[in-house]
Order: C-alpha cells, then sequence, then structure tokens
C-alpha cells in the first residue's frame, strides 16, 4: 500500500467514545479517518481531537447527513466509509483498497464491504433478515451482484461527490448503490469481517430502529 494519504476514511459518529480509540488506532497509516459528529454528547469529539483527527461538525441528523459532510470534507484520491463502533476493522480496508485497483480504469469504482459475521452476536437474525431481502431488492433494480449494502464503503471521491447522494437518514447506502449503478460505475462487493459492535446501535438497536431503517431504504427504492 502507499505511504501517503490515500483514502480519507469517514466515520459518522454519535456518541462513540467507548469505541473510537480502537478504530482510531487500527486505521492504517495510508488513510485519514475524518469524524463526521453528528452531536456526540460524550468524549467522541475529544478523543478525537486529542489524536489530532479532522472533525466535522454535523448539525442535521442523520447517517446520510454525517456521511455526506465528512464526504465533502474529503481530499484524498479516493474516499471510504465505515461506522465508528468497532463493529468493522480499519484494517480491511485495504481489502476494499486491492478490490478498486483490480476494477476497469476507465470508469468510477465503488466497492462495497459485504459483512461476514464472526458471531451471532455481531448481526443479529433480524437485521441479516432485512439486510437479505434489501440486497434482492436491490439486485432486481441495478443488476449489482452485492450480497450485502453494508456500511464499509470505498470510492472515487470527486465523482462520488459529484454524484449527488440527496438522502440524509438511513437510505444513503441504498441511494449510493442506485445513483453508482445508473451512471454506468463499476460497482462491486468484498468479505469483510464484522464484529459485535460496542455499545447499542443507535439506528438498528431495536426491532423499531431497524423496521426505521429499513423503511428508509425501501423508500429510495421506490423513488
Amino acid at each position: 500500500m502507499p505511504q501517503s494519504v490515500a483514502v480519507d476514511v469517514v466515520l459518522p459518529c454519535l456518541d462513540e467514545a467507548e469505541a473510537l480509540p480502537w478504530v482510531l488506532d487500527r486505521m492504517p497509516s495510508w488513510a485519514r479517518p475524518i469524524v463526521a459528529d453528528n452531536g456526540s454528547t460524550d468524549a467522541s469529539v475529544d478523543i478525537a481531537r486529542s489524536r489530532r483527527v479532522p472533525v466535522v461538525e454535523v448539525v442535521q441528523r442523520g447517517y446520510g447527513a454525517a456521511c455526506h459532510a465528512g464526504l465533502m470534507s474529503a481530499r484524498a484520491p479516493l474516499v471510504a466509509f465505515m461506522d465508528a463502533d468497532a463493529s468493522l476493522d480499519p484494517r480491511s480496508l485495504e481489502l476494499l483498497v486491492m478490490a478498486h485497483l483490480e476494477a476497469p480504469a476507465d470508469r468510477p469504482c465503488l466497492v462495497v464491504g459485504a459483512r461476514q459475521p464472526v458471531s451471532r452476536a455481531a448481526w443479529p437474525a433480524r437485521l441479516r433478515l432485512a439486510n437479505r431481502v434489501l440486497a434482492r431488492r436491490v439486485h432486481r433494480v441495478t443488476g449489482a451482484g452485492l450480497d450485502d449494502i453494508g456500511p464499509m464503503r470505498l470510492a472515487d471521491t470527486v465523482a462520488l461527490q459529484d454524484l449527488a447522494v440527496g438522502d440524509r437518514r438511513s437510505g444513503y447506502p441504498v441511494e449510493t448503490v442506485l445513483r453508482a449503478s445508473r451512471a454506468g460505475w463499476t460497482v462491486t462487493g468484498v468479505p469483510v469481517p464484522y464484529l459485535a459492535r460496542a455499545g447499542r446501535s443507535k439506528v438498528t438497536g431495536t426491532w423499531l430502529g431497524a423496521a426505521r431503517a429499513v423503511h428508509d431504504m425501501s423508500r429510495v427504492l421506490s423513488a
């Protein structure tokens, strides 16, 4: 891998002080983390700034809002996204970069990490089922052979900034895949380990939260 910064890594963050040190400590030397803070009331922002990690303060609530704000601050040739809850290992980013390098160079490329749970606790049954249904629907619409519409993604920075993904809630990853496919991008997936997160998810930690996330994604698919 290159020694200089090749990838800006957007970390959407809402009260992830428990997990953030582990995530930042495992960030590759060629990747620059950007914490897109969505209103944390714990020490998340202080942890990031104490490590000289750029922090983008995102006033608008929503996963997509945090992703978009982080994306627009990215300057490296490639930009990646991953959760800041220690469910994904930053060292897996190398797998996405290698898949991007192997893709055709004549068009932008979006690589999506396909989560491979290391235990039952890492990915509850209700979420695996919802994600399986979602991936099938995305395949029918786009033809993209993705097993997972996961939170770890990597793409060409400028091309993604120009893609104008509009969702600011949980539908952001789905809209990214839809728009990239329709724009003629290479869209591919690569398996990545999926760990039990630190703390409870603010989005899918309950049946209600999971239902809201599925609703947001379904809304994007139906638009």
